[in-house]
C-alpha cells in the first residue's frame, strides 16, 4: 500500500483495511488495520514521514490522525517525523510544533521505543521486541529500523508490576513533592537539569505513595485511574480546545 511518499509492504496472507476516517491529502501517512481475529484483537500499523519545511495546519492534520490511532487497542507507528531540536531524554523541544508532538504523544499515553528522529511509538509496548537500527536503503540518508511485533499478546501472562493507582494515597504523595523548596533547588538550574531533579523527586515520592501489582497481560485494558467520567472530560477539553483554535469560542471559556 502506497499514499504520497510512504509506502507499507504487508504479507498477503494478513487480512487488513486501511485505517482512519480522519485522512487529509497533504499529510504523508498510511494507517493499516489488521484483524487479529484469533483473540479478536486489532493492531493498527501506521508509517508517517514529515517534510522538513512542513507547515503547522499540516503537522496539526497528522496529529488529530495519531490521537484517532492511539484510541486503537495495539498502535505501532514508526516514520521520519524531523524535529531535530526535540530532546528525547529530557522530551523537550524549543520549537512550537515540536512541543506539539510531544504533547501529543503524552496526551494520548503513547511511548518512544527509540530515542531518534526516525520514531518508533506504541501504545502497547510489549508488543515490540528485537528493535535494531541498521544502515540506509541505497543513497537514502535515513537509518533502516528492523523490530519484530508480538501477536497473540492476549494469551500471554505478564510478570510485571505496575503501578496500582486504585490504593495510591495521594495526599503523601503530595506532602513528598512539597517537602522540597523548589525555589531553592532550581535556582540556577538549566532546563534539563531542573527537569531531572524534579522527575527524580516525582519517582521517590511515588514509590512511597503509590503500591504495585501485577500487571494484566491483556494490553489495551483501561488504565485503572482513567474512569469513564475523566474520558468524558478530557473528550470535552479537547473539543473546547479545538473550537478555540478555530475562534469559535473565547479564551475565558
Amino acid at each position: 500500500m502506497r499514499v504520497g511518499g510512504v509506502a507499507l509492504y504487508i504479507k498477503k496472507w494478513i487480512e487488513c483495511e486501511l485505517s482512519l476516517k480522519n485522512s487529509h491529502k497533504q499529510v504523508e501517512s498510511l494507517w493499516v488495520r489488521i484483524r487479529e481475529q484469533a483473540n479478536k484483537r486489532n493492531l493498527v500499523a501506521g508509517v508517517y514521514y514529515r517534510l522538513p519545511d512542513q507547515g503547522e495546519p499540516i503537522d496539526e492534520a497528522f496529529l488529530l490522525q495519531l490521537q484517532e490511532a492511539s484510541c486503537s487497542q495495539a498502535l505501532v507507528l514508526l516514520g521520519h517525523f524531523n524535529h531535530p531540536d526535540i530532546c528525547s531524554r529530557s522530551s523537550t523541544a524549543s520549537c512550537r510544533q515540536s512541543r506539539r508532538i510531544l504533547e501529543c504523544i503524552e496526551d494520548n499515553f503513547l511511548s518512544q521505543v527509540i530515542d531518534r528522529m526516525d520514531l518508533l511509538v506504541t501504545n502497547a509496548s510489549k508488543l515490540v521486541r528485537d528493535v535494531k537500527i541498521g544502515g540506509s536503503l541505497g543513497c537514502s540518508d535515513h537509518a533502516l529500523v528492523e523490530f519484530a511485533v508480538l501477536r497473540d499478546m492476549g494469551q500471554v501472562k505478564s510478570k510485571v508490576r505496575t503501578l496500582n493507582f486504585r490504593k495510591a494515597k495521594f495526599q503523601l504523595f503530595k506532602e513528598l513533592v512539597n517537602r522540597t523548596p523548589w525555589e531553592t533547588v532550581l535556582r540556577d538550574k538549566g532546563a534539563e537539569q531542573s527537569w531531572q531533579i524534579f522527575k527524580d523527586t516525582f519517582h521517590r515520592a511515588q514509590e512511597l505513595s503509590i503500591p504495585r501489582c501485577k500487571k494484566s497481560g491483556k494490553e489495551g485494558k483501561r488504565l485503572a485511574w482513567l474512569s469513564r467520567d475523566l474520558l468524558v472530560k478530557l473528550k470535552g477539553k479537547k473539543e473546547i480546545r479545538r473550537q478555540w483554535k478555530q475562534g469559535q469560542v473565547s479564551w475565558e471559556v
